[in-house]
């Protein structure tokens, strides 16, 4: 007679608090090699709740791990000048500057003004041209100084590598080739930035947002240097979700869900919205589950500020 007890489910709910655990590891590490103590200047210029969350969190993660941290609290006229004076200050290894700042195209000029060199969001052109251009170091051909790259899609690709989706066994930065990654957002932050620096890997992405999908690919045989774009025309989730290996969330907002009947049977799921994008009945068809992924991001930019204080011609001064 067949039992009447329903099998337990096999998905893996992976907390970020685990990942960056790891990643926290190898940050003291590489802190212990330094002769000084990285600095930190962060730019609060507005009231926005979640900005001051975010200014307080970074204050207690960064001095809780060993790192300096000044916050700077301004009026936003007086932003622009002051990081322009961050840009030449030799105490300040990294900037942050929590936006939104005035909330129109003058945010976009603060990311400008701040130096590619003290950048710890990656957020400056040259930074996100060669992230696009899949530009992997700043010292060409000497390849020694890594350029920086944003901090959330970093983290989801750490996120990756600690879920074993990069083949170790493949090059370096063909390492994702065969897999199949829809991400839901295409954000200027987030989104776009995520599914270059994917695809950049040897990912065949679907970028999924309101206006439709697009695909990002290096091509058959990752022939390309970098990846192109092209309009998925007739696309939706019914055609990319049941191929992909894994589906990437983050829309904003608490009515959207990914619809899970979609989702392919073992797929891995993440969210990085701070909203849930997946309905619990999510663990019915995922192998892996990242509910969130905020607790990995801290700790990328933690990783950011040692690599631009490790480029510094001063990296060898005393405390």
């Amino acid at each position: 007679m067949a039992s009447t007890n329903s099998s337990p489910v096999a998905c893996k709910v992976v907390l970020a608090s685990a990942i960056a655990k790891a990643l926290l590891s190898e940050v003291a590490a590489d802190l212990q090699k330094m002769n000084r103590v990285p600095r930190l200047h962060g730019y609060l210029a507005n009231r926005d709740p979640a900005a001051r969350m975010y200014a307080d969190w970074t204050a207690k993660t960064t001095r809780e791990h060993g790192f300096h941290f000044t916050l700077h609290e301004l009026d936003r006229e007086d932003l622009e000048d002051e990081i322009r004076q961050a840009n030449t200050d030799e105490d300040v290894d990294g900037i942050i500057v929590y936006y939104p700042v005035f909330d129109t195209r003058r945010d976009q000029t603060l990311q400008w003004t701040v130096s590619m060199f003290k950048d710890v969001e990656g957020l400056s052109p040259q930074l996100i041209s060669n992230m696009y251009q899949n530009i992997r170091f700043l010292d060409s051909p000497h390849n020694t100084q890594k350029s920086i790259l944003p901090c959330t899609p970093l983290a989801i690709i750490k996120i990756l590598e600690h879920l074993h989706m990069y083949n170790p066994i493949l090059d370096y930065g063909k390492r994702l080739f065969g897999r199949r990654i829809t991400v839901i957002n295409r954000s200027e932050v987030v989104g776009r930035p995520l599914a270059a620096l994917l695809a950049n890997d040897g990912a065949e992405v679907y970028s999924v947002d309101v206006t439709g999908v697009q695909e990002f690919s290096r091509g058959s045989g990752l022939t390309k240097q970098k990846h192109d774009v092209r309009e998925m025309e007739g696309w939706g989730l019914e055609q990319c979700l049941p191929i992909s290996d894994v589906v990437i969330s983050g829309v904003p907002g608490e009515k959207y869900k990914v619809p899970t009947h979609l989702i392919r049977e073992g797929a891995v799921c993440i969210n990085f919205s701070s909203d849930k994008n997946f309905n619990p009945d999510v663990k019915e068809r995922a192998s892996i589950y990242v509910p969130a992924i905020g607790k990995v991001t801290i700790v990328i930019l933690l990783r950011n500020l040692l690599r631009l204080a490790n480029n510094r011609p001063t990296n060898a001064m005393t405390p």
